[in-house]
């Protein structure tokens, strides 16, 4: 008998389901998404995750059974709660999405089928320690950098979950003087790091470009403040990746997601801020890859939860 998680992957701008085996490798046809953003309402949100969950499960063939359900999304999450608040959704604030997916597949799979929510960026170390560039370590990091900036730990081979379930939040982590009185949230990685961040940074420069695809022309043409506006955002990353691994004394970090592709030496920038910030010699030990996962990296992620949940933290 086969046997499937069914991930589903709840971010900023899309929510995903498919039916993910014990390797990694999405059903072929199970795969559907719908869009989100920050406009949408409570009740549009629970429609996409209704819709691409019910598409999965139509495809699961008859000798199948689903192991469990995985679900990946944005943050905070609460895991006593089984609730999200993620970042760019602004209508869900303390949302049961444990509730909701539980209610959604009960006349199909049963009450009894466990459901494990997590940090998306926490599902993604898992699937690259799984399936993808950090197989085999027991200290990594991973990130992706791309409408926002996510992450996820395993320390000492365990997924590292914290006390609410988002440890690992490196996208929140300030990294430069906040102005007093005020939050960080202008100085953290993801406004310092992440494509749109970054284009509106350049835009606010003189750059005439509107997307992360124009800024990758002007750095490969040697535009200045497109190379400036690349550089800040490795270098904010580099910085981070320093704090945390001087922290935890990591081994290796993969770096995924659209905007790390935004030049061809993105990450080698990322690295040469490392080694150039890194007060004690240790952090610099760390490697810097490429993740090893393709832009399926989010339902793996959360099919992970499911086929990996002996190293849930």
């Amino acid at each position: 008998m086969s046997e499937f998680a069914l991930a589903v992957d709840i971010g900023g701008t899309k929510v995903e389901s498919a039916l993910v085996d014990s390797e990694g490798v999405l059903l072929p046809g199970s795969r559907d998404r719908r869009p989100t953003g920050h406009g949408s309402t409570s009740e549009d949100l629970a429609t996409a995750v209704s819709e691409v969950v019910a598409h999965a499960l139509a495809e699961l063939p008859a000798d199948a059974k689903v192991l469990g359900i995985g679900i990946g999304s944005a943050g905070p999450v609460d895991l006593p709660h089984g609730t999200v608040s993620p970042i760019n959704l602004p209508a869900w604030r303390e949302f049961p999405i444990r509730e909701l997916v539980a209610g959604l597949v009960a006349s199909s799979l049963g009450d009894d089928v466990p459901i494990t929510l997590r940090l998306d960026g926490v599902s993604l170390a898992l699937a690259e320690h799984w399936v993808g560039a950090t197989q085999g370590v027991d200290n990594a990091l991973a990130i992706t950098v791309s409408t926002g900036v996510g992450g996820g730990l395993i320390v000492n081979g365990r997924l590292l979950s914290g006390g609410t379930g988002n440890a690992g939040h490196i996208g929140q982590v300030q990294i430069a003087t906040r102005t007093p009185g005020e939050t960080s949230e202008s100085v953290t990685l993801e406004v310092l790091a992440s494509g749109p961040h970054t284009v509106r940074w350049a835009q606010e420069q003189g750059f005439t470009g509107e997307r992360g695809e124009d800024l990758a022309v002007g750095y490969a043409a040697g535009d200045a403040i497109a190379v400036s506006a690349v550089r800040r955002s490795a270098t904010a990353l580099g910085e981070a990746i320093t704090a945390v691994t001087t922290l935890l004394d990591l081994d290796v970090v993969a770096i995924g997601g659209g905007f790390s592709r935004v030049s061809p030496d993105y990450l080698d920038l990322v690295r040469a801020v490392i080694d150039e910030a890194a007060y004690n010699s240790y952090a610099t030990r760390i490697r810097v890859v490429k993740s090893g996962l393709s832009d399926e990296s989010p339902l793996i992620g959360a099919a992970a939860l499911v086929h990996q949940v002996h190293l849930l933290g």
